[in-house]
């Protein structure tokens, strides 16, 4: 069953923004398609729960130019955008913590839906492991929406991602492994998600039911 474009999220723009990408969904050929990917772009950068339904909207404009043109503008616009986006991560976090996390949940939705021949797209492997070990940096983990961010995005795309790069994985967890052990002044909500996701990934990407039970009750209180 198709989605209807009233799944997407898409209510917050203006009426023209939602003409524009209510048409991208359906007959891509028929818009600016590099307009599209500033504003899906732009907006996830805003709006982290937006950030979250990107990904779903773009796969369906890519599936749909695939359909229509046999064409990829779309995908190659949007890695583009991505990639400028990468450049100045530094300075969007030193600028706003909030558009840093955006943009890494943002990019990592890119990688969970966006596939090439049912693989995920080899050009995201690096930049998206790039900014998941920024957020496991030391200033990074006495932040807690960035400890946030970097758990969610592991139980999402860990598994995925350390087939493409199991090395660089072992290097994140590393890196996660001795903020846990060794860093003094975490918060203790830190402390526990950050031993949460070293069990999951040890457990094969999985809680057991009790180490489930055990973690889930304590982030419920």
């Amino acid at each position: 069953m198709e989605n209807s474009t009233d799944d997407y999220k898409i209510q917050s723009f203006d009426l023209e923004t939602q003409t524009l990408l209510k048409t991208a969904l359906k007959d891509p050929s028929s818009v600016n398609l590099e307009k599209v990917s500033n504003v899906i772009v732009e907006q996830s950068l805003k709006d982290c729960v937006f950030s979250k339904e990107a990904g779903r909207i773009c796969y369906t404009i890519v599936q749909a130019e695939a359909k229509q043109s046999s064409g990829n503008v779309f995908r190659r616009l949007l890695l583009n955008r991505l990639q400028q986006e990468f450049k100045v991560r530094e300075e969007t976090r030193t600028r706003s913590l909030q558009e840093w996390v955006c943009y890494v949940t943002f990019i990592c939705n890119i990688f969970d839906y966006l596939k090439v021949n049912d693989m995920p797209m080899v050009a995201l492997v690096q930049p998206v492991y790039d900014c998941l070990t920024r957020l496991a940096r030391p200033d990074a983990l006495t932040n807690e929406e960035e400890v946030d961010c970097l758990v969610l995005q592991l139980h999402r795309i860990g598994e995925q991602l350390e087939k493409m790069n199991i090395q660089r994985m072992d290097e994140l967890f590393f890196l996660l492994r001795d903020g846990f052990l060794l860093q003094e002044g975490l918060a203790s909500m830190t402390r526990l998600l950050l031993l949460e996701i070293l069990e999951f990934r040890a457990g094969g990407w999985m809680l057991n039911s009790t180490a489930h039970k055990y973690y889930y009750s304590e982030l419920a209180e």
